[in-house]
């Protein structure tokens, strides 16, 4: 697969990764402060959490999810009630003050806020001082507690893994976004996730689907020690809430930036909207945009004896597909059929007419993007096999061992059940995102009779007896890839290093 310029999860820091260290003063202040504060501040804490849940279980009784009533008085003397609740519970976690800068637009003005950097749940702080409305994923309905406070504020939920669920996301986003402010703010994290503060990752579209401007709120947490960010691989929950806890005061800011009015060609294309405006708090933020999303975070994320070593070509190869509807539709029966079809060709190179074909999808300028990736000799034909490999790849990073099992069943002969020693770097260079694989230490190391050959089961067995195989067994060159492109001894494209 040709690569791709370097993305920021390879070249800078992981946005989906914290480190904590402490120094040795470090250390003894959190011993110090776990021995006397935090026992206090935690009891403190619980004990808001429940006084506030009674007025909202109260208050969240005979509401319903699609009409907005009338507020009565006694609702109204609730919000009040809960307000003073939750910023006395900040109060006591160690946000003593909170700085604001600039102003909040009416929600008359702008219905929908969006938030940047999304690295903690401590960024409810700014939700619960308004109590604006949210999207949420619909677990967090269930959790104790913390549930109740959730659904007071009247969230759009979603089930990330419905396809249909998001659609109806985005029409209850556009409902109340048209409500003339009828409904309360939508405070909107675009990014989707949450990230360590590094930079900003590739926004959602739904907040700009409705063409409704947008006041853009950008939140900074400028302590010295980060016990607030809450990534995919890092501290847990508690933990952070324990260190946190531990911290004498945590300093936040929140920047309400001016009204941002969408152009004509911003309101017929949210994606642009969404750049244009991610690219406006970056600034602000004075962070560089990193090109990942939500979606991308398990394969920046992979492990194990076959996690991808450079995913630069295969995160963009994910953009790709996510754009022609791929992914989101990937099944596992699916691969399956498209592995059965792929060995049926027989390694026979197939034209973009035919990849349109195999893949039941129109020819786009997407799609010959996917082509042209896989375009060993610039003939505008590939091997549909390395799609399929890919594909899975992306599919599932933390199952690469199921996707070695379907690319041996591609390649190997129906006689024996072998795959020769060229296939098998083929198809690791693409599992893996490196160049010019060399496995001459891997068959070495198997002494076996046949060594330019292999089935499936001797390698499983080999990978599971070595858990740094990569390291141990194979031999790549391991450079910065940029826009220029060669050829390795497969025919797979590389890019090459000027």
């Amino acid at each position: 697969m040709k690569a791709v310029n370097s993305r920021a999860s390879t070249v800078g820091r992981n946005p989906f990764i914290h480190e904590l260290t402490f120094t040795m003063t470090e250390k003894i202040k959190i011993f110090l402060m776990s021995v006397t504060v935090f026992p206090v501040r935690l009891l403190l804490v619980s004990s808001l959490m429940f006084l506030a849940w009674p007025f909202a279980f109260i208050a969240s009784m005979g509401r319903s999810d699609y009409i907005m009533e009338p507020q009565s008085w006694w609702r109204r003397f609730v919000d009040v009630c809960l307000r003073a609740i939750m910023r006395a519970l900040w109060f006591c976690v160690g946000f003593h003050w909170i700085k604001v800068k600039g102003e909040r637009a009416k929600p008359s003005e702008v219905p929908i806020l969006t938030m940047a950097p999304h690295s903690s749940y401590f960024d409810a702080i700014p939700v619960t001082m308004n109590m604006c409305s949210i999207v949420t994923k619909l677990e967090s309905r269930s959790i104790p507690v913390w549930g109740t406070l959730i659904s007071y504020i009247r969230p759009v939920f979603v089930f990330r893994s419905d396809q249909a669920s998001r659609r109806k996301t985005v029409e209850e986003i556009k409902r109340r976004a048209n409500s003339g402010g009828e409904w309360p703010q939508i405070m909107i994290f675009p990014e989707g996730t949450c990230t360590n503060r590094s930079g900003l990752i590739l926004y959602k579209a739904g907040a700009f689907i409705p063409g409704l401007p947008v006041q853009p709120v950008v939140l900074r947490y400028p302590n010295k020690l980060d016990t607030i960010t809450w990534t995919w691989q890092g501290p847990g929950a508690f933990k952070l809430l324990w260190l946190t806890l531990c911290q004498l005061h945590n300093p936040m800011e929140i920047e309400y930036l001016p009204i941002y009015t969408p152009s004509k060609e911003e309101k017929e294309n949210p994606v642009l909207f969404a750049s244009n405006v991610r690219k406006l708090m970056a600034k602000a933020l004075e962070l560089p945009l990193i090109d990942l999303s939500f979606d991308d975070r398990e394969i920046s994320l992979s492990h194990g004896p076959l996690s991808i070593h450079d995913d630069s070509s295969l995160l963009q190869f994910h953009q790709l597909v996510c754009r022609l509807g791929l992914r989101a539709e990937r099944t596992d029966s699916l691969l399956q059929d498209q592995v059965q079809r792929a060995r049926d060709l027989q390694g026979e190179r197939v034209n973009l007419q035919e990849v349109s074909t195999f893949l039941n999808l129109s020819i786009t300028h997407t799609l010959a993007e996917v082509h042209s990736l896989f375009d060993q000799r610039g003939e505008g034909l590939i091997d549909i096999r390395l799609f399929v490999i890919a594909l899975s790849t992306v599919h599932r990073p933390s199952q690469a061992m199921e996707t070695l099992k379907l690319a041996f069943k591609m390649f190997e002969s129906e006689d024996n059940g072998y795959v020769l020693e060229e296939d098998l770097a083929a198809i690791l260079e693409i599992m893996l995102g490196v160049r010019e694989l060399d496995l001459s230490g891997l068959f070495s190391a198997l002494s076996g009779p046949e060594t330019a050959k292999i089935t499936y089961a001797e390698l499983h067995h080999f990978i599971e007896q070595q858990p740094h195989f990569v390291q141990d067994y194979l031999d790549f060159e391991n450079h910065p890839r940029n826009f220029s492109q060669t050829k390795n001894c497969n025919g797979l494209s590389h890019s090459k290093e000027d």
